[in-house]
């Protein structure tokens, strides 16, 4: 299905992001494109307003702003892609990065490491390896004349 049919962008199955709140630019694209590279709008630029968006809980409107506030400028998310030559692809791209950042972000920290001892069996293995270490490098020395 092309991308203009597309009802919204689907980050996860509880958030749907609709097209009404996302919002396009184009511009020249410095990359490859020989002499369409001049006139072709074939950078996309990809605004999405988070600190207004209808569509996040408060909680994940919170932990996207905390998340990604280095990458917000006055609460707006900006995705740039110039990676291809098709303005097209280059929405593709858009969309698809919007997506993972916007996944990556919402997931849930993970859990806290509890601190854990070495089993007594465990070291009782590592100080017997260590002795065997030790034997093999005494028998490798020179013999002790006493």
């Amino acid at each position: 299905m092309p991308s203009a049919y597309r009802p919204g962008l689907r980050v996860s199955a509880g958030l749907t992001i609709p097209e009404t709140e996302l919002s396009w630019r184009f511009s020249r694209s410095s990359g490859p494109g020989g002499q369409g590279v001049n006139t072709a709008d074939s950078r996309v630029e990809l605004v999405w307003d988070v600190a207004n968006s209808a569509v996040l809980s408060p909680h994940q409107r919170e932990r996207l702003l905390d998340r990604l506030h280095g990458r917000l400028t006055a609460g707006v998310l900006t995705i740039a892609a110039s990676e291809h030559r098709a303005q097209l692809r280059n929405r593709d791209a858009a969309r698809e990065r919007l997506v993972a950042l916007v996944a990556e972000a919402l997931r849930p920290p993970a859990p806290p490491r509890r601190p854990t001892k070495p089993s007594r069996g465990s070291k009782e293995r590592r100080l017997q390896a260590k002795q065997r270490r030790t034997d093999v490098k005494s028998l490798r020395r020179r013999p002790h004349e006493d």
